[in-house]
């Protein structure tokens, strides 16, 4: 766990958050500033900076697995999937996450 990390104070729960999923080491909440109908945040429960910072292959594997069940589980077939990789491209919160949005028409290209 980082100390300063907002991801990671929620995952210790020093931080509220809306639940859409949780296992071991995976955890899925709402955004709180949604992008679409349907916008959650699906992370990894140990602390990775970024996409780039990591080279834990398990981590990412968990992480896409963890994507893949909280779409399942929400009924999600239609969605994109967004990982902001650095502050140029979008990126506000060092915590590897991924964005699921979904439950409108989303137009290529994004942005």
């Amino acid at each position: 766990m980082a100390e300063n990390c907002l991801f990671c104070n929620i995952v210790a729960g020093a931080i509220p958050c809306q639940k859409a999923a949780e296992t071991e080491r995976i955890l899925a909440f709402h955004d709180i500033h949604p992008q679409a109908p349907t916008h959650l945040l699906v992370i990894h429960k140990t602390h990775t900076a970024s996409l780039s910072e990591t080279e834990d292959a398990t981590l990412l594997g968990e992480l896409m697995t963890g994507v893949r069940e909280v779409a399942s589980e929400k009924g999600l077939t239609d969605y994109r999937l967004i990982i902001n990789n650095g502050p140029q491209a979008g990126q506000t919160v060092f915590h590897l996450h991924a964005h699921i949005l979904a439950g409108r028409p989303l137009h290529w290209p994004p942005g």
